[in-house]
């Protein structure tokens, strides 16, 4: 087992992204929006080459590994109704870069949900399939989240998906089930059950998202909380892991101080980093006591 991070929710720039996983005495961060000097921020597979150069340079002296890449392939931002080639192209580009870095993991989705009972399965395996043979192709296991799109409209669409994408695997994420409604019940949809999301797909999981939070109805939205103080039932859902041998990784993404898809979370730059940084302590606590319970060493 092992801990890494989202490291881009500790800041923007490499080199903060670097200093954080330091100070945790972490050696790996899980790449999604980097920013090195000089170039504009984006994700790992879209930055200019040049930029793609120096990130390599500074991780490799700073004696980190990335990983995984946290993809923006297929993600909720991209609809099943558009053409695929955007996703086919970042799948192309991801892969010589994770290749260079020797990362070999790459979170994907499955397309936006559709606002109709269709959600053209058909069409999303079929390009699943595609992007997943590439990375397969290439050494590169791709893992599949449980976010707000197909995959992740509820446990019984994970594995459909999973049965229909030969080589797919899993990261499941404690967070995600507080916000999303659960497509297998009738509207108004309640929000799903963390547990019960995990319970039916952990046989297939084999990297975990660690984010807590409990949903408000009056912000129709969720409040971020530290890992175990929320309804992402964190603390069950690794003491299951480990009473069943996991040993992946387990990676943070607080969403505390920033939201990746939501501009309106803000945080300076010391409290979003510092942040960052007590998030990791905290998950290194909790696992150390559930470790403890379970009579296993850390």
């Amino acid at each position: 087992m092992y801990l890494t991070g989202i490291a881009d929710e500790a800041g923007a720039l490499i080199d903060t992204q670097i200093k954080a996983t330091r100070e945790l005495g972490w050696q790996n961060i899980e790449a999604r929006m980097t920013e090195v000097p000089g170039f504009p921020k984006g994700n790992i597979h879209d930055i200019p080459e040049a930029a793609f150069d120096m990130l390599v340079d500074k991780v490799a002296k700073a004696g980190i590994k990335i990983n995984g890449f946290g993809s923006a392939i297929g993600n909720w931002g991209k609809k099943i109704e558009q053409p695929g080639d955007a996703s086919l192209e970042e799948t192309r580009r991801a892969i010589p870069r994770m290749q260079k870095l020797g990362t070999k993991m790459v979170r994907i989705m499955s397309f936006a949900i559709r606002d109709a009972e269709d959600q053209m399965e058909t069409e999303r395996f079929r390009r699943l399939r595609e992007i997943t043979k590439l990375f397969l192709d290439a050494g590169i296991q791709p893992v599949h989240e449980n976010c707000q799109n197909y995959g992740g409209m509820g446990w019984p669409f994970s594995l459909k998906l999973l049965e229909n994408v030969p080589g797919l695997k899993l990261v499941f994420d404690t967070g995600n089930p507080v916000f999303t409604a659960d497509y297998t019940k009738p509207k108004p949809r309640p929000m799903q059950d963390a547990w019960e999301f995990y319970s039916h797909v952990k046989a297939e999981v084999v990297h975990v998202h660690v984010k807590d939070c409990v949903w408000s109805p009056a912000k129709n939205n969720a409040d971020y909380k530290f890992p175990g103080e929320g309804d992402g039932q964190v603390r069950k859902i690794l003491k299951d892991l480990f009473m069943n041998g996991y040993d992946g990784g387990i990676s943070i993404e607080p969403h505390m101080a920033v939201v990746f898809h939501d501009k309106s979370v803000t945080a300076s730059p010391e409290a979003q980093y510092d942040n960052y940084v007590e998030y990791g302590r905290r998950m290194e606590k909790m696992i150390k006591e559930i470790k403890a319970e379970l009579g296993q060493k850390v």
